[in-house]
């Protein structure tokens, strides 16, 4: 698919920090694939595919369902700080939002636009 010109988009559902080295696979080649994650350990994601694969997500639907803008907040810029700086990270979440509220939502689209700058 790569060689043909497309780029794989992953949905990385659940947790997979014992498998990150098993999908971080040295045969695909560097820059065509964005994998997104729903529970992994962005710290670990980063070390594995930092130059290697776009990679996003992990910002759980629950907390945009159930937390306030000030805790989605806190947690977008947490990823910012640990895993965006130079390049590659894409803000997303990890989990389709069927029931996110509007103003977490909210905070988390305007803290990746103040806070996602690089």
């Amino acid at each position: 698919m790569v060689q043909e010109g497309v780029v794989p988009f992953l949905f990385v559902e659940g947790g997979y920090n014992q498998r990150l080295d098993i999908i971080a696979d040295p045969d695909i080649p560097k820059g065509k694939t964005i994998w997104i994650f729903d529970q992994t350990d962005m710290i670990e994601v980063k070390q594995r595919f930092n130059g290697w694969a776009c990679f996003g997500g992990n910002v759980p639907a629950s907390l945009l369902k159930a937390g306030t803008p000030a805790e989605v907040v806190d947690y977008v810029k947490g990823l910012v700080d640990n895993v965006a700086g130079d390049g590659g990270f894409i803000l997303s979440t990890g989990a389709v939002l069927d029931d996110a509220q509007a103003e977490n939502l909210h905070a988390m689209i305007e803290t990746g636009k103040e806070f996602g700058k690089y």
